[in-house]
């Protein structure tokens, strides 16, 4: 039997955007369509946090693997969970 899994070791889609410990700011993707299950992140925008986990997910074969962090709020204990497109580099 052929393994038809994805290969991801010669591309950079399993090399994460940003560490734990790495300052971000929350930056909600402009005209997002929201599904009933999904949390409206305009209370964060531009709030600052720190990425306290990450785990990749390839949802299908042609989108890959996506990174998905979790995101400490401020100095909270308050975490939410964010798609890479929804974290930029915090540069305070």
């Amino acid at each position: 039997m052929q393994n038809k899994s994805k290969d991801f070791s010669n591309s950079n889609a399993m090399t994460p955007k940003y560490k734990v410990g790495q300052k971000v700011v929350i930056t909600p993707v402009r005209n997002q369509h929201l599904s009933p299950s999904d949390s409206d992140l305009q209370p964060y925008a531009g709030k600052t946090g720190e990425v306290t986990g990450y785990h990749w997910i390839s949802p299908s074969r042609a989108a890959g693997a996506i990174f998905i962090y979790t995101v400490r709020i401020g100095d909270s204990r308050k975490q939410i969970v964010l798609h890479e497109d929804e974290v930029e580099a915090y540069h305070g």
